[in-house]
């Protein structure tokens, strides 16, 4: 089988060395006027060309989005802003417009053009044809299943593929959402998404009044979770629609009260409430067999600690693929310690068994874990190790020590202050500790504690 490459986010240059120590091939970032992530990017000018130089002395890739949908008053500015980026040597640009693209061409026929998922390419005849328009990589539809990337795969087998295994997804059709926009006038196709679909609703029953239109019942406030358990416990009569179904709601936002927003469900779901978020791994082996060349984390805002997990994981797990070992199914269970609203793997496998559910939910009890320090240095003449603590720990505890050339369990003998005084834990974020560390390689250590 051919190389895999595992593109991680890089919101700030921190995460962007995290995510090469722990395996990444290649790292994304956001051009802050033209990308989808203008909030918590640390890629301004001189990081920006920082980062792509440390890149590149590394042999890894850096590739930059450019993938906003811009109105007239970012076309005029375009060519002016990009040209430096472009003298920086980032190794693609991902872009979404087809008048973006074109202008790129024509002024850098050079550049690498890898199209985002923004453009929702669902099908072989679209990749054909932004292959047409000079694109090196079509990052795939986050709605596809298994069988259709393969049918893609089969039918453009001289384009490079990029599909995404982990990371949030959107409520709408991967991008496309208004709802920022419409809360908060923060456009998200603009690069500046609020999340709004991820904030707390209450959901309030409605009823019809005499003049046709609907108002709130007098019934009390349920959370979408008594309406689901009211759904799952009612006699459906085998494939029946329950009249529960039917029924019209109110959603209520946390910060908004009294502002009451009408829902209601087809017999294809609901589309307003937030997603789980997408966690592929076991479909890794299935990807590398398919032939796709890019296996992509999303996260641009999340911690380093979020980067360096899940690029090891993917690594892993790409690794394993590519030998032809078996999957190792406790890395779904390493992923579900990362702060997630609940997993799904998304479109790929539409329709999992029972025995699938049990298998998945097993392994992800199965390695509880907690962040809770950073090695910022180690003392080789003490074996004593400085760290930035991240969450409550103390003597006596179990953690992991994850550093790039390979994890190891060991428990907590000693603490100590930076003064040399010993301490029985450390009580949260903030404190600077110093523990007993077996001699290793401490770079880019980070601690997990097991409870």
């Amino acid at each position: 089988m051919k190389n895999v490459e595992l593109l991680s986010p890089a919101g700030t240059l921190r995460n962007m060395r995290y995510a090469f120590a722990f395996g990444a091939d290649a790292v994304y970032a956001g051009q802050p006027r033209y990308s989808l992530r203008v909030r918590n990017n640390d890629f301004l000018a001189d990081n920006l060309a920082k980062g792509i130089a440390e890149a590149h002395d590394l042999g890894k890739k850096f590739f930059l989005a450019a993938n906003v949908i811009p109105h007239n008053a970012k076309i005029k500015t375009f060519v002016k802003d990009m040209a430096p980026v472009i003298a920086m040597k980032p190794d693609a640009l991902i872009m979404a417009d087809p008048g973006l693209i074109m202008m790129t061409r024509e002024q850098w026929p050079e550049m690498p053009i890898h199209l985002s998922v923004q453009a929702n390419t669902v099908n072989y005849a679209s990749v054909k044809f932004w292959k047409t328009m000079g694109v090196e990589r079509v990052i795939l539809s986050r709605e596809l299943s298994l069988d259709e990337i393969a049918e893609i795969r089969q039918q453009c087998p001289d384009m490079e593929l990029e599909v995404f295994v982990h990371g949030a997804l959107c409520i709408a059709y991967s991008g496309r959402c208004l709802l920022s926009g419409y809360f908060n006038h923060r456009d998200p196709n603009q690069g500046t998404c609020t999340n709004s679909c991820r904030w707390k609703y209450d959901t309030v029953p409605a009823e019809e009044n005499a003049e046709g239109d609907y108002v709130p019942s007098s019934n009390s406030v349920l959370s979408m979770n008594d309406i689901n358990d009211q759904l799952s416990t009612a006699s459906c009569g085998g494939a029946q629609r329950h009249p529960l179904a039917d029924n019209i709601y109110f959603l209520e936002e946390e910060g908004r009260k009294g502002e009451l927003l009408p829902v209601m469900e087809d017999e294809n779901g609901t589309y307003i409430m937030n997603s789980k978020d997408l966690r592929a791994i076991e479909h890794v082996h299935k990807l590398v067999e398919i032939g796709i060349d890019s296996l992509k984390i999303e996260g641009r805002t999340k911690s380093h600690f979020y980067v360096a997990r899940t690029a090891q994981s993917y690594r892993q797990a790409i690794d394993d693929a590519l030998a032809g070992r078996p999957f190792q199914p406790e890395l779904i269970g390493i992923l579900d310690n990362l702060a997630n609203r609940g997993y799904t793997d998304g479109f790929y496998q539409r329709h999992h068994t029972h025995e699938h559910q049990n298998y998945i939910s097993g392994y992800s009890k199965s390695h509880q874990q907690q962040f809770c320090g950073e090695i910022t240095a180690y003392d080789v003449a003490t074996g004593l190790a400085d760290v930035s603590v991240k969450n409550k720990f103390a003597v006596g505890d179990k953690v992991e020590m994850i550093l790039p050339n390979g994890n190891r369990d060991i428990t907590v003998d000693a603490m100590f202050d930076k003064y040399g005084n010993p301490l029985q834990e450390a009580l949260g974020g903030g404190y600077e500790v110093r523990i007993p560390l077996p001699e290793a390689e401490c770079q880019y250590g980070l601690l997990a504690r097991y409870y």
